[in-house]
């Protein structure tokens, strides 16, 4: 017997019930029209994902249960249809509060037919790695008592699994058990590169172990510092992808269950075009979701604001951003003038503000405090606080948010300043490293984009590219007088930061014993930097932020 599915990627705010409830109703209406029977939601997709704290407040639980009491007698106007709907549900005899010992909530799933409730699914396995906590705020299913969900669709019987549940073998094994013929699997799963395939990967290998087919619905959009990446998929009981939803966008992907799964296919994008895709996706959300008017950038004519400015018109339009170029005595004539041409090509606002009168007001000022102490990195970071300064007032006057322009090489081994170019609300590029940064502006420009003047073409100057780079904060000043070659330092903090290698191992791969010393030792100098750092988009599996979470006064040294 046919059965029709539809799996709803859909993009919701985390405390948005009325509205994610909305979303949820609109995606069952057009799965109802088109002949859906069943229809899955995201994880969590009722509250959003993560609510992190939220959880621990009875108010927030209490609201949730309501709001899908409301959205099941809205759904009784779609006869016939079938609609899991995930959320946080409170768990009985739990004492709530500050002195409360256990977790307070279950990752559950409720199924609604005809406005009733079918039954509830609680998550078994809570991940508690990376970016998850999830056992902070949940009881897992198992421990409570909650036995596996099989519920019967058009004659059909669909085992229910939340996400983290998929990548172990009992809750689906469990679900085998009760009779389910299908597997159904609504997942949160933060992007990082190369995750979209991996979970296609783990997913077939579930399904052709048990012989089933699986549905896996996934979120999309911008959450803070994660992006869903969407790419909802169908594999059959051979463990082979039949259908498939566009990457980051919100879709409705129809999958016929006949008896295995068939249905639209789309391409997932170039893992370059991933990356990009998801970086714009962040900054359209935390600016659109947060209720900013638009953003601003401080253009330097280097290659970290160029990309940050290109990802930032892709998200939001020229018309919601502005460049401003505040050159020091220092600044190289190619650099304003390759900050007003980039400008130029995007079509978005443009100005510039000299610094030096104001950096040698500070100079004076401070005289006769540095009597008999040379010029250092002290002259230095003055010029990048005055220009944090300064966007950080037209952030105050004109509401947009200032979006920062360091990357993660930076980040990591503090070639950054503190209050200065780390002023801002949001870290575009945060966790992407240099090398990655030069990567995505030479795909950016390969792309056929369309410019201000309505020509087609780079809108990055090649000579941001292609210069070396510096922060022209003193004369002749490179990079690379201050850190090892990028190649080396990403090399370094890929093995050591992103996968925990040890000094020893570094040195095993052949790494210079001095740069592995540099490296390491910049990046454990400078943790007080990052914990005063704005969040950023994560598009790792270790980002700087929830990934990492290291103590700022620590005296151990591999």
């Amino acid at each position: 017997m046919s059965l029709r599915v539809a799996l709803g990627q859909i993009n919701v705010t985390v405390g948005d019930l009325a509205g994610n409830a909305a979303r949820i109703l609109a995606a069952a209406q057009q799965a109802h029209a088109q002949g859906a029977q069943l229809l899955l939601t995201p994880e969590l997709a009722l509250c959003g994902y993560p609510p992190e704290d939220l959880l621990l407040r009875p108010a927030f639980l209490a609201a949730c249960e309501t709001q899908l009491h409301s959205l099941a007698t809205e759904l009784a106007a779609l006869p016939g249809l079938t609609v899991v709907v995930g959320l946080p549900m409170a768990r009985e005899g739990v004492a709530r509060g500050r002195s409360q010992q256990q977790a307070p909530a279950l990752n559950a799933a409720a199924v609604l037919r005809d406005g009733q409730l079918l039954g509830r699914y609680a998550k078994r396995e809570l991940p508690n790695y990376q970016v998850f906590d999830e056992r902070r705020y949940f009881c897992s299913g198992r421990e409570a008592g909650l036995a596996p969900l099989v519920f019967e669709v058009a004659g059909r019987r669909i085992g229910l699994l939340i996400c983290e549940d998929a990548w172990f073998d009992e809750p689906a094994e469990a679900a085998k058990a009760a009779g389910a013929e299908v597997l159904a699997v609504i997942n949160a799963s933060p992007f990082h590169m190369g995750k979209t395939a991996e979970r296609e990967a783990r997913m077939g290998d579930t399904a052709r172990r048990l012989g089933l087919p699986l549905l896996y619905a996934h979120l999309c959009g911008g959450q803070d510092e994660v992006v869903f990446d969407g790419a909802s998929f169908a594999v059959d009981g051979a463990g082979q992808v039949q259908a498939r939803a566009p990457f980051v966008e919100e879709a409705l992907l129809l999958v016929d269950l006949d008896p295995q799964p068939r249905g639209a296919l789309a391409a997932l994008p170039e893992p370059l075009a991933q990356v990009w895709q998801a970086l714009v996706t962040g900054v359209r959300d935390y600016i659109g979701k947060n209720g900013f008017p638009g953003v601003v950038i401080g253009l330097s004519g280097g290659i970290d604001s160029a990309l940050v400015l290109a990802i930032a018109v892709d998200a939001l339009g020229a018309e919601r951003v502005r460049a401003v170029m505040m050159p020091s005595p220092y600044t190289a004539d190619i650099s304003w003038i390759d900050a007003r041409d980039m400008a130029e090509r995007l079509g978005v606002r443009y100005d510039e503000i000299a610094i030096a009168p104001l950096f040698e007001q500070f100079n004076t000022a401070l005289q006769p405090q540095f009597v008999g102490r040379t010029a250092d990195t002290t002259e230095e970071n003055l010029q990048a606080r005055i220009r944090g300064t300064l966007l950080m007032a037209l952030s105050n006057k004109f509401g947009s948010l200032v979006l920062t322009t360091g990357n993660k090489s930076e980040m990591a081994t503090g070639y950054c300043t503190l209050y200065g170019d780390m002023a801002g609300g949001f870290a575009v590029i945060k966790d992407v490293a240099k090398t990655l940064v030069f990567e995505l502006a030479r795909w950016k420009n390969r792309q056929p984009s369309r410019r201000a003047d309505g020509s087609v073409g780079p809108v990055i100057p090649e000579r941001i590219i292609e210069r070396p780079p510096s922060a022209e904060l003193r004369p002749d000043q490179k990079d690379e007088d201050s850190l090892p070659p990028y190649a080396v330092l990403d090399a370094i903090l890929a093995c050591y930061m992103e996968e925990d290698a040890s000094v020893e191992q570094l040195l095993a791969e052949g790494f210079d014993a001095a740069a592995v010393e540099r490296v390491t030792r910049l990046i454990k100098l400078n943790e007080y930097k990052r914990r005063q750092a704005p969040i950023g988009i994560r598009i790792t599996h270790r980002s700087f932020g929830r990934d990492w979470r290291y103590p700022i006064t620590n005296r151990f040294r591999a």
